[in-house]
């Protein structure tokens, strides 16, 4: 019976065309979202190696790609511990002692986990090639699990590469899949771009580019300019989406405010301290969003403590004032308790609000679902229970959502879903570099608040080491004793036996002993909501002087009378991470001291990394650094889904000049070729069925 030839005439055809009788990898790689050859194409390899020529052993580096000659003098077989497939079958270890076909050396080459059908096969080897890195063991040079066959295979000249897993389809798998695609598709471009303006940029055909990173296997040394098109090509990709999401924006109509200046400044006087400059003129701009007609997107980012939450409470008023509701969404439970306290202290009795959250009992639940509906309540602010399907609104016209990192992109979309265009304003307290901004905020308007409400005392921050831990302890003791609060926060909840990291369960062991005349409480993410909302209260109402917790408290808590914050193991978090978690003390009329405590001495480099902390309190300093030194996917938090990098192998700090590069053709191509451009904007809308962001 004849094997059906592949039918396969494009790059968007489905992956599943490449065998005649699709595998079970192909099925799991669709299944993950790779479905078209040319998403296939955009998994790379981790490295590729130009194959070195045939050596004697005498030649071998340690950690060196080499290429080798042998003849077994002697194997050795044992059981290996594990076993695998359903049919639990023994695997087994192999060493062979290995003579040198080029010269009088021996070196032992060792295979592990091998099935049992390799046995013969092994005994049965005589002289074979073999391809690996080498190490040493005990003062001997040890290759493990090289490549090895009979014949020379190997071509010269040529290189290895090692992709990646991806959704459980090994890395050798994903090798053979791209090796299917026909020639002939290689010739097919694959740029956004036509190719008159790719000569006209000097640009090199990006599919020749592919074609050498995964067909030609150009060595890493000789890909550079091949990797720096198609990185080129992904900039340019995400700045074509920002500007397609920015277009749809512009098409929509929504709701004007009509409030007049003197009605504005009535609203500053609710508050019982000025506003700073900055607050007033984002303020200003906010203003002429919801005057302008159309949908406002804007993010708001300022420092912790810098004032967002006032900014937040006035846009509402205005919203209110016009018979509109409006939805506050914070990512935890206290943040959300937090803002419905502030906005009560504030508003007093003025609106209705309620307060949604995961806690909130199913009878009140259904009373809320009811008010809103009918427009009874004007101000709702809670978690993630805001966007359950349950939730309906009379009027949504204005949706805030506090610390937009913490959620997904469609969360944020789900949210604005319930009204129709409503007006979104989004808040941050971590600093955007301005390169990140324009990767990931580019459809959205960015407010600053940089100037800091007067009063404010500052923080100082302190890097203590095993010789400094003493002397920390004792000015703890001394702080608790004059009646100020401490946070301890750690980065794990137990203890974990892959990581020597301090936790909660035995730091406040030793905490209850050393300070035992002093109430502990201890927050984290396995409480259940009340207890966490009655542990919250403890040490805000001050039963308890000491919480011991986990980034947890990260945003959004407010105890005026902590003015101690000391973070263990603190090369575990990210810069910005510490600087939000920092921010939680000096929020009164005293000031507020920051430890980053290492109970072991710290590497050089993490030493390094958090003296930018110790010496800044400038978030946009620190996040500059956290970019550096984390990537773009992992300035927030690593765990956040929905805010990862847009890119395979583009970076945005390594690759900032060619970022810079795109943007500039971009505008050069809006100048010049406004008619062909159009064209490309209206293609990526099409291919990525691009709607507004609201």
């Amino acid at each position: 019976m004849k094997s059906k030839q592949l039918s396969i005439n494009n790059w968007n055809d489905s992956i599943l065309g490449l065998s005649s009788r699709p595998s079970q990898n192909l099925k799991k790689l669709t299944q993950a979202g790779i479905e078209t050859i040319e998403q296939l194409v955009w998994i790379f390899p981790l490295r590729s190696e130009a194959i070195p020529p045939l050596q004697s052993f005498k030649q071998v580096e340690i950690g060196q790609l080499f290429f080798g000659h042998g003849k077994i003098l002697n194997s050795k077989l044992y059981p290996a511990f594990g076993r695998r497939g359903k049919k639990s079958v023994q695997l087994f270890n192999a060493v062979l002692t290995v003579q040198d076909q080029l010269s009088d050396s021996v070196i032992d080459i060792k295979f592990f986990n091998l099935y049992p059908n390799y046995r013969k096969k092994i005994q049965e080897l005589k002289t074979f090639y073999f391809l690996g890195k080498p190490s040493e063991s005990k003062g001997k040079i040890i290759f493990s699990n090289p490549q090895v066959d009979e014949v020379m295979s190997f071509e010269q000249d040529a290189s290895i590469q090692d992709y990646p897993t991806v959704a459980g389809v090994p890395g050798k798998e994903i090798k053979k899949f791209i090796s299917k695609i026909p020639s002939f598709l290689w010739e097919q471009e694959l740029s956004l771009l036509p190719s008159h303006l790719c000569e006209n940029l000097n640009l090199i055909s990006l599919n020749k580019a592919l074609k050498a990173i995964h067909v030609d296997q150009v060595s890493s040394k000789d890909s550079a300019h091949f990797i720096d098109r198609i990185k080129y090509e992904e900039f340019l990709t995400n700045h074509l989406k920002v500007q397609a999401r920015k277009n749809a924006n512009k098409h929509l109509r929504a709701f004007k405010i009509s409030s007049q200046i003197k009605d504005e400044e009535k609203l500053f006087a609710l508050f019982p301290y000025e506003l700073t400059i900055d607050q007033k003129n984002v303020l200003k701009q906010i203003i002429l969003d919801l005057k302008s007609g159309r949908p406002m997107m804007r993010l708001i980012q300022g420092d912790v403590g810098s004032g967002k939450t006032t900014v937040a409470i006035i846009a509402s008023l205005l919203m209110i004032k016009e018979k509109k509701q409006v939805a506050f969404m914070c990512p935890t439970e206290t943040l959300a308790r937090q803002h419905f306290q502030t906005f009560q202290k504030i508003l007093g009795q003025q609106i209705s609000i309620e307060l949604l959250v995961g806690s909130t009992t199913q009878k009140e639940k259904s009373i809320i679902y009811e008010k809103l509906e009918s427009g009874k309540i004007e101000l709702i602010i809670g978690t993630h229970s805001l966007i359950q399907d349950k939730v309906f609104f009379q009027d949504l016209g204005l949706t805030i959502i506090d610390e937009q990192h913490k959620f997904g992109v469609e969360q944020r979309l789900k949210l604005s879903k319930k009204g129709k265009n409503v007006h979104t304003l989004i808040m941050t307290a971590t600093p955007i570099p301005r390169s990140l901004q324009l990767v990931q905020y580019g459809d959205l308007d960015i407010s600053t608040i940089k100037t800091m409400p007067q009063g404010r005392k500052g923080i100082k921050t302190r890097i203590v080491q095993p010789t400094s831990y003493e002397k920390y302890l004792s000015f703890l003791k001394t702080r608790l004793s004059m009646g100020e609060q401490v946070y301890i926060v750690v980065p794990a909840i137990e203890e974990s036996e892959h990581f020597d990291i301090e936790n909660i369960e035995s730091l406040s062991e030793f905490y209850q002993k050393y300070f035992n005349e002093f109430s502990i409480s201890l927050l984290h993410g396995n409480l259940k909501p009340q207890e966490k909302t009655l542990r919250m209260q403890e040490f805000e109402s001050g039963k308890s002087q000491l919480l011991i917790s986990t980034s947890v408290i990260e945003v959004g808590i407010n105890v005026p009378t902590a003015t101690v914050m000391a973070i263990y193991n603190p090369e575990r978090f990210g810069l910005s991470s510490l600087h939000q978690l920092r921010g939680r003390v000096g929020r009164g009329d005293k000031a507020g001291f920051c430890f980053l405590v290492s109970t072991k001495k710290l590497s050089a480099e993490s030493l390094t990394r958090l003296q930018v902390i110790e010496r800044s309190t400038d978030g946009f300093v620190i996040s500059e650094a956290d970019l550096k030194n984390r990537g773009q996917g992992d300035l927030f938090g690593s765990d956040q889904a929905g805010h990862r990098s847009p890119f395979k192998i583009a970076h945005i700090v390594e690759d900032l000049q060619l970022f810079q590069s795109v943007i500039k053709d971009y505008e050069t191509l809006k100048t010049s070729q406004p008619e062909a451009l159009n064209k490309i904007l209206l293609k990526i809308t099409e291919d990525h069925k691009i709607t507004s962001t609201i």
